[in-house]
This record gives C-alpha cells, sequence and structure tokens, in this order.
C-alpha cells in the first residue's frame, strides 16, 4: 500500500505551469465523449455507494474524490493494473474495504475493452462494467483508422527522451502531440542527463519546442533530478511514461522506487529492445500511481485537431491572426504564420513540423473515409471496428 505523502510546502514554487492546491496537483482533464461504456447504464441511481474503508483503498490507487466514478450496482470497485488477452489484473475492494488482486474475465457485454488505468466494476470475477475515461492516451490500431488505448484515466503524461545521443526534436514534438490529446498535462523529462555534456542547453532547446510545457532533467545513475520529480508523483496523480523503448524509462521507474525492473541494452543508434512488454501500474511510495507502458515508435502517432493545437500552441495563436480562419499556413494570403516566420518570431522548424503532422492528419482522415466508402460497397456495416487491446503483443 503507497505510504502517506505529506503536502508539497516548498515544493509548490517549484514548478511553474502546474497548479497545485494542497499536495494535488489540478490538471486541465476532460471527460472524453462518446457512447456508454457498457450495456449496464451506470448513473447515479445505479451505482456503488462507498463507505470510507473502501475509498481509502481507492485513494491508494490515484482516486481523489469518490464521485469521480461511476461503478454499477452490487459490484466492487477497482482499477485495472494489467491486461492479458480476455483477462486483467485489477486491484479492488469488497464493501468491507478489504483489498484484493486477482485475475478477473471480461464480461460479455463489455463494449469497451479494459486497459491498465481503467476504473471498472467487478462481479463474481468478471469485469461487468468500464467506467467513463477522464483521459485516454491513444495510438494507430492495427488496421486503418483504427485506434488502440495504451493507458486510461492518466493526469500527467512523462515525456520520457534520452539527452546522451543528442536531443530527437521530432520525436518530442510528436510525443507531446499525443500527451496533449489524450486530455492529461505532459511533462517532459530528459533522461541520462549525467551522459550530456550541455544539458542546460538541451533543456532550452526542449522548452522552445514545447513552450510551456515544464521540462525536468533527471539521472537513474546520479540521482539528479529524481527527488523533483517523485514530489510530482504524489496522492491523487496518475502518471503515464510515453517514450521510444531505450529512452530510460525503466531506469527511471527504478530510480524512482528503489527496485530492480529488468532493463535491456540499447543499440548504438539509441533504439532499445522492449524491456517493458505490457501495460503495468505501480503504485509509488510517494503517494503517487505511474502506468508503465512498452516504448513506441515514431510512427505511432494518432492525434486529433484539440491535441495538435496545444502542442502547437505558438502556431495557434499565431493562426487567429491570419486573414483566412481556414488558412493552411502555406502561401496563402495574409498568412500571419508565414511572416511570423519572416520576420524571425516563429522558428521555420516548427512550421515545418506543424505542416508535417497536420498533413499525416490529413492523409489519415483520407485513408479512414476511403476504408468507410470501401466497407458501404462490400455491403458491410460503413462504422469500422473498434480494434481491440493487444498489451501482451509489443515487441
Amino acid at each position: 500500500m503507497a505510504a502517506y505523502v505529506e503536502p508539497l510546502g516548498q515544493h509548490d514554487r517549484s514548478f511553474p505551469g502546474l497548479e497545485v492546491h494542497g499536495h494535488v496537483i489540478l490538471v486541465p482533464n476532460r471527460r472524453l465523449q462518446g457512447p456508454p461504456t457498457t450495456k449496464e447504464h451506470l448513473d447515479s441511481s445505479n451505482t456503488v455507494p462507498m463507505n470510507e474503508r473502501v475509498q481509502r483503498v481507492l485513494r491508494t490507487l490515484g482516486m481523489v474524490e469518490p464521485t469521480e466514478f461511476d461503478f454499477a450496482a452490487n459490484s466492487s470497485p477497482g482499477r485495472v493494473s494489467i491486461v492479458h488477452g480476455l483477462t486483467a489484473e485489477v486491484t479492488w475492494s469488497n464493501d468491507q474495504g478489504c483489498e484484493t488482486t486477482s485475475t478477473v474475465q471480461f464480461a460479455t457485454n463489455l463494449n469497451l475493452s479494459p486497459v491498465a488505468g481503467d476504473w471498472v466494476s467487478i462481479r463474481d470475477e468478471y469485469v461487468v462494467a468500464v467506467s467513463p475515461r477522464r483521459t485516454e492516451l491513444r495510438r494507430p490500431g492495427a488496421n486503418a483508422g483504427d485506434v488502440q488505448a495504451m493507458a486510461a484515466n492518466v493526469d500527467v503524461v512523462l515525456v520520457v527522451l534520452p539527452i546522451d545521443r543528442d536531443l530527437n526534436l521530432l520525436m518530442l514534438e510528436r510525443l507531446a502531440v499525443m500527451a496533449f490529446d489524450s486530455g492529461a498535462q505532459p511533462i517532459v523529462v530528459l533522461t541520462k542527463s549525467d551522459e550530456a555534456q550541455v544539458a542546460d542547453a538541451l533543456v532550452l532547446e526542449a522548452e522552445e519546442v514545447v513552450p510551456g510545457v515544464l521540462v525536468l532533467t533527471t539521472s537513474s545513475h546520479s540521482g539528479h533530478g529524481i527527488e523533483n520529480l517523485r514530489a510530482l508523483l504524489h496522492d491523487g496523480v496518475t502518471a503515464v511514461m510515453l517514450g521510444a523503448s531505450g529512452a530510460g524509462k525503466t531506469s527511471l521507474l527504478n530510480a524512482l522506487e528503489g527496485i530492480d525492473e529488468v532493463t535491456l541494452s540499447v543499440n548504438r543508434s539509441g533504439e532499445g529492445r522492449h524491456a517493458t512488454t505490457t501495460r503495468r501500474l505501480y503504485r509509488l511510495s510517494s503517494g503517487g500511481v505511474l502506468l508503465d507502458i512498452p516504448g513506441i515508435r515514431l510512427l505511432d502517432l494518432t492525434v486529433g485537431p484539440e491535441g495538435l493545437d496545444e502542442a502547437f500552441a505558438d502556431v495557434t495563436e499565431l493562426a487567429r491572426q491570419c486573414r483566412f480562419s481556414d488558412c493552411g499556413h502555406s502561401g496563402d494570403e495574409g498568412c500571419a504564420v508565414e511572416r511570423a516566420v519572416r520576420d524571425g518570431v516563429l522558428p521555420l522548424r516548427r512550421l515545418q513540423s506543424w505542416r508535417a503532422i497536420r498533413n499525416e492528419m490529413v492523409a489519415k482522415e483520407a485513408a479512414l473515409q476511403q476504408d468507410v466508402e470501401t466497407r458501404k460497397k462490400r455491403g458491410r456495416n460503413s462504422r469500422p471496428r473498434v480494434a481491440p487491446s493487444y498489451d501482451d503483443d509489443d515487441e
């Protein structure tokens, strides 16, 4: 069980950009819109009344308020730690506040595949309902137009990148877009800083790429920056580490908790093998909850317009001054974004990156529409099927 952590105190003022109330980080989460997650209707008249003992267990799993999520009647509330095909490891509480971690199966009436971080209702060793998600970290699924959820209900996305081999700005931009698109608060964590000769310069470079986002440097070897990061992962905060294989995510977890999860070597190109092959939830001694997920590839980008706008807030702000509201920032008359580039206000690289990601979004939308049209011609359902969550298929 996670240990109690005292309020941040002096740390409250150490991290500008995050709103802190007491020892709880307040982040601008938004509840995802969409159809009900199960055939069991989750409303105030059909939910589990929680006593203080049950609430105490759920708080150690990352819940702040008992009314934050809805649970089915005549069931036990819990949170998914790891998924294996059609079963999941769930930590849950009975009505007496007794905590249990067990492997449970999915009821046949679920229309949403649970992932690590989901809050679920357990009945007779089955997941019978998945509570609506506040946030959702996603990547492309196996088929065109499919989307796979990697983690749910996270407050903070730790965008983890190593700087021992310089800073991969393209990866940073794309991971930041994914993080913003999830609805959670991004924080950039630059690892292996003890092996970087120009760490301060790389921090400034990262801050220019993701303006307004907190950037921390850490070293799992020397312990540099670990306490600063641990101070952010306190009671009520659920974080997920997002980065490529070899970025140092597992080493970072080891340094935070003093444990020894398996890490694998990194090859000369900086790519690591998959030390982490599943999504797993860890309760931290600092009081927070951390999700460790497999490393992703540069091409694993799925994003909506809102995530792009937030990740490129500087471009979005300038675009409000363009003559036309649908300006493509590519030779359009009266384009304020291109004018800012000519005047040296906006780096050309920022505009080029925005164009590249925007073009990918347009291309994927066109491919999805083509897939829909093809299904119509074949007489199939026009809606693309929901991609399953292949938590063990990340090698």
